[in-house]
């Protein structure tokens, strides 16, 4: 192993929690003078330690040079045999006399020419589609800020941020990217953009206080989004200014520590990869084997070549051109290519070709769950009164009131877990929980402190007079109703909705948009209800009190009267309430005493479905109690006694996409598992599974980050099998759920989008990049992006990925027959005693590589068989030949093998009286059609891996089947009869009519003998035999390193104290 990133530089060794450390503890830490904050470091000093820490910068992976990336593609053992052919045919062209009357010059210089294209095709083809390993690094630079302002000598200036050093005084303003790990000392209403590091797309508010740790844990657990008092390395200034202390540069910045895990994490080989190496060795050996015997039966036994040397190894290389795969690597990146179009329009972007056969072996999905399986809206999903349960279509495209029915059976009881839990343990597991996301600063501005729910909790939840609700159960409310009832909602928030309802220029906490969005789709005029109602004065939203409210002057209430909206935190609002409204009416005649147990059983029953809830109130107060453009207190709310009266509660979440129900539904169909891996509260994570189809009886619970983190590697394995739903996990906790898995013999795919995911997509058999949402360093990490973040998407390409491993047994059940037959017949032509081989060498290249492709290319694009997501993932190290398909190689090999020499035999015997010369010419031409007429009738075989290809339907589905049946026909006619052509370069003469029949004859014979096979293979299986190799033929496994990549504890997302 190498040298590790970073040993000898002094940061490694004087590295601190900076985050515990006052600011004072920070300067001494750092051997600075106190007044370092007003004064900056000295210029020399500076320099100094910048000579003594580097620059800050990222150190790079090694580059492999184009050499490298060239001695990669040729140092495989075929390359190897075509090179030793080459280098021999050039001998054979250099030493043969230039009066030689059998063409054996220009035979071998152009066979030297044609194998020195073949091996600089494939080279290129190699090198362009190795895909863009080392961009995750370069993306993760293209990142860092270019620029920083710093204090020097008392002085602020400008300096490259490749200059800063630890100690370096830096200044932060609105939109500035953060040039280095800083301990902030001076903060002005200072908020950072973090989404990157920590998933988390609100801006943190920024503080200098020292972070307190609770006794007993590790100052390294504190996540960083609740590191307030530091900003980090690419991050980007949100709002405010303000000033910190370089605490860390270049490999040792959180960012820095995310490159070093990039570089570490290997890219996992594919298996078709491997099999394809390891066929190679295999081919070599026969090859080496079939060379040996021809040279053998060549120089003993041949009458034509008995005891000539040199001819007898031209004889032996020719056998070794035949049965070298030329055009195998070609076909196979053509079967990639194709597949990658195709996935391509369906928003599936495949950046390494490998990594589609990779997605038909995939056995687990663990996928992100916001913007992925949700819509990542919030959406208002369910709105509760006093006497009435009312649900949202939230996937409604139409702006009217029916998207509203009233529904007293949905959500009307807890979760089973929850049913005996108390209202705070409920609110603790829930999107509620003023803790918010792992790591993460709460974007729920609303949460909830407490929930003392009654000892009967069915009791409470019982509704009094369901029949008083203004509209019958299934019906749906009108759209002044809705209006009235939302108006708290629409006019108490400074929230913009979206273009159309939609995301795009929306502003404002998606919470609050959630209710905009509701109302503007039911139909209400949301610009005219707040140019009708227009806002008096304020009380401002405060995480301190949890509400906001408005005053707005309206026309349903006296001239000298005003209406109050408050919202907030659903516990604060029954607390302020003394009212309820019956069933949502508004007006003074409908409005009862609350009934607080109702209120609060109803927030438990929300919360336990993992919904985020609201309260909505109101009020009616002399317009001049308040005074025009005042902002009140929060004393203006809850100062007194309950005065307001509550209107109904609204249950918000971010809903799945309905198409994924439908893809999930047919993952497990085709024997995947689907794991969903969030940052979000248990609750709201187990709610969500059980819509989309993950939480079932057999994967009942969900597991949390600090639970993972608990965890031994064999209790971890353990826990992957049985739990679907991850919930409140880490980055980090992502690569053990990789590795774990792995471990368990499970192909993984990981979807990631921030940063710090990048490694866990590394370590994935699959990595998959969100292409909305996502980062680019996470884009640069996958093999796969998402351009529509949609899971959907991720099933489709495992569909794809399984056609793909289909069609390359395909090709190579067409391909290989034709490379073995050319071998054999070379073999077997000299045991018959033919005048020479039955095919020339540039035949074979001919047959080798255009025909092959053309022939191949057609099982490479062939379309997905019914039934392909019907059957479980293949097993992992399933071999790509295995049994059967090796059965039918042989088959084919068998078949062309005997109608090329049976035929060259015919020919041979029937014109055995004619010159010996010319008899060849016509024995080469009745074998090289035989020989490429006869793959055609592989081809068409091959189409269907079980079903008979004995119907029209053989020439249908796939265009290129006819275009290339019809190239290949009128290629051999031409190569038979164009003069000079055919017997210059081609060795042979036109055909007659004996040559004609043989070729038909053996096509025919070729085609009737393979489908007698597949019949018999499918009485086979309808008898339960294992036809599909499904219990055999399987490679072993290395065992998978469990232990996580250096500095993986650095992402510093755990919290322990739960």
């Amino acid at each position: 192993m190498g040298k590790e990133i970073g040993a000898d530089n002094p940061q490694m060794t004087e590295q601190a929690p900076w985050h515990t450390m006052s600011i004072e503890e920070t300067i001494s830490k750092l051997g600075l003078p106190e007044d370092l904050a007003k004064t900056g470091l000295s210029v020399d000093e500076a320099a100094s330690r910048l000579a003594k820490y580097g620059p800050n910068q990222m150190t790079e992976k090694e580059k492999v040079t184009i050499w490298q990336r060239i001695w990669h593609q040729i140092n495989n053992v075929l390359v190897y045999v075509l090179m030793t052919v080459a280098v021999v045919s050039l001998i054979q062209a250099v030493t043969t006399p230039e009066n030689d009357t059998t063409n054996q010059q220009f035979t071998a210089s152009f066979q030297v020419a044609l194998i020195v294209s073949v091996i600089t095709l494939n080279t290129w083809i190699g090198i362009y589609q190795e895909g863009n390993a080392e961009k995750a690094a370069d993306a993760l630079k293209n990142m860092l800020s270019t620029d920083a302002r710093v204090i020097r000598g008392g002085k602020e200036i400008m300096v490259p941020a490749g200059d800063i050093v630890p100690g370096d005084v830096c200044l932060l303003g609105l939109g500035d990217k953060v040039p280095s790990d800083l301990r902030l000392v001076s903060v002005s209403n200072m908020a950072t953009g973090e989404a990157a590091l920590t998933g988390e797309s609100v801006p943190i508010d920024k503080q200098t206080d020292a972070i307190p740790v609770a006794d007993g844990l590790d100052p390294e657990q504190v996540p960083l989004g609740d590191r307030k008092n530091m900003s980090y390395s690419a991050t980007l200034v949100a709002q405010g200014s303000g000033i910190g202390i370089a605490i860390a540069t270049g490999d040792f910045t959180q960012i820095g520590t995310i490159n070093r895990l990039v570089n570490q994490t290997e890219t996992i080989k594919t298996d078709v990869l491997k099999q394809i190496d390891m066929v190679s060795k295999y081919l070599f050996v026969c090859i080496c084997t079939m060379c040996l015997a021809t040279f053998l039966t060549a120089f003993f036994y041949s009458e034509t070549f008995k005891g000539k040397g040199l001819p007898s190894v031209n004889i032996a290389l020719v056998c070794a051109v035949a049965m070298v795969p030329e055009g195998l690597e070609a076909i196979v990146t053509l079967t990639y290519s194709y597949a990658v179009k195709v996935m391509a329009s369906q928003n599936a972007i495949v950046r390494a070709l490998p990594a589609v056969e990779t997605l038909g072996s995939v056995t687990v999905i663990c996928s992100d769950k916001t913007g992925t399986l949700t819509q990542n809206i919030m959406s208002l999903t369910a709105f509760v009164t006093s006497n009435a349960r009312y649900k949202n279509n939230v996937d409604a495209a139409d702006r009217v009131p029916a998207n509203f029915v009233r529904d007293d059976t949905y959500l009307c009881e807890r979760a089973v877990r929850d049913l005996k839990k108390k209202g705070t343990d409920i609110v603790a597991d829930g999107p509620n929980n003023p803790a918010g996301r792992r790591g993460h600063n709460p974007s729920n501005h609303f949460t909830v402190d407490s929930l003392h729910t009654t000892e009967n909790p069915e009791e409470a939840a019982k509704v009094a007079h369901p029949e008083e609700a203004p509209f019958e159960n299934g019906a749906s409310p009108t759209k002044d109703w809705i209006q009235a009832a939302l108006s708290c909602g629409v006019l108490c928030s400074k929230c913009v909705l979206g273009e159309n309802g939609g995301r795009t220029g929306e502003i404002g906490n998606p919470t609050e948009l959630s209710i905009l969005r509701a109302s503007y789709f039911a139909g209400v005029d949301i610009e005219n209800l707040k140019t009708e109602c227009p806002i008096v004065a304020e009380v401002p939203f405060s995480s301190e009190y949890k509400f906001m409210a408005t005053i707005h002057e309206s026309s349903d209430v006296p001239d000298d009267k005003l209406v109050a909206y408050v919202k907030g935190a659903p516990d604060r609002m029954v607390k302020c309430c003394k009212y309820q409204s019956k069933g949502g009416i508004i007006g003074d005649d409908a409005v009862e005493e609350i009934n607080q147990d109702y209120w609060i059983e109803q927030i438990a029953i929300l919360s336990s479905h993992g919904l985020r809830v609201l309260g909505l109130c109101r009020a009616v107060i002399p317009k001049d109690s308040v005074t025009a453009g005042e902002n009140l207190g929060q004393e203006f709310v809850n100062g007194k006694e309950p005065w307001l009266t509550m209107v109904g509660l609204c249950a918000i979440m971010d809903p799945p996409r309905p198409e994924c129900v439908q893809a999930i539904r047919e993952a497990h169909g085709a024997g995947v598992r689907v794991a969903m891996i969030t940052g979000d509260h248990k609750d709201t994570a187990t709610a969500i599974g059980h819509m989309l189809g993950i939480v079932d009886e057999k994967f009942s619970e969900a597991v949390t980050g600090p639970e993972l983190d608990s965890m031994s590697d064999e209790e971890i394995r353990a826990c992957v099998l049985t739990h679907n739903v991850f919930a409140r996990a880490s980055p980090q906790n992502k690569i053990r759920i990789v590795k774990a898995l792995q471990a368990e013999g499970q192909v993984t795919s990981m979807t990631g989008d921030g940063v710090n995911d990048a490694p866990a997509l590394k370590a994935a058999n699959m990595g998959v990049a969100m292409g909305k949402e996502g980062t680019d360093v996470a884009r640069e990490a996958s093999e796969m992006i998402l351009a529509d973040d949609n899971f959907a998407t991720i099933v489709y390409a495992v569909k794809q990925g399984r056609v793909v491993w289909d069609n390359l047994r395909k090709v190579l059940l067409v391909n290989t027959p034709i490379n073995n037959a050319q071998g054999m017949s070379v073999l077997f032509g000299l045991l018959a005693q033919l005048p020479s081989t039955p095919i020339s060498a540039i035949q074979i290249l001919y047959s080798n590589f255009i025909c092959a492709v053309t022939l191949g290319f057609v099982c490479a694009i062939e379309p997905a068989e019914d039934g392909i997501m019907a059957i479980p993932p293949r097993r992992v190290g399933k071999r790509l030949i295995g049994r059967f398909l090796l059965l039918r190689i042989l088959l084919g090999t068998l078949l062309l093998t005997g109608c090329v020499v049976g035929s060259a035999v015919i020919v041979n015997t029937v014109y055995k009286d004619v010159e010996e010369f010319e008899r060849l010419y016509k024995i080469r031409a009745t074998a090289f059609n035989v020989l490429d007429f006869g793959a055609i009738s592989v081809m068409l075989s091959a189409r269907f891996a079980y079903n008979s290809s004995v119907t029209p339907k053989v020439f249908q589905g796939n265009p290129a089947v006819m275009w290339s049946c019809v190239i290949v026909a009128v290629l051999q006619i031409a190569l038979t009869y164009i003069p000079g052509l055919n017997t210059f370069v081609f060795s042979m003469k036109g055909m007659d009519g004996l040559g004609w029949g043989l070729t038909i004859a053996s096509m025919a014979f070729v085609f009737t003998v393979m489908e007698i096979e597949k019949a018999v293979r499918r009485s086979l299986k309808a008898s339960g035999a294992d036809t599909d190799d499904r219990e055999g033929a399987v490679d072993p496994q290395p065992p998978v390193d469990m232990s996580m990549p250096k500095g993986a504890s650095k992402l510093n997302l755990q919290e322990l104290a739960h």
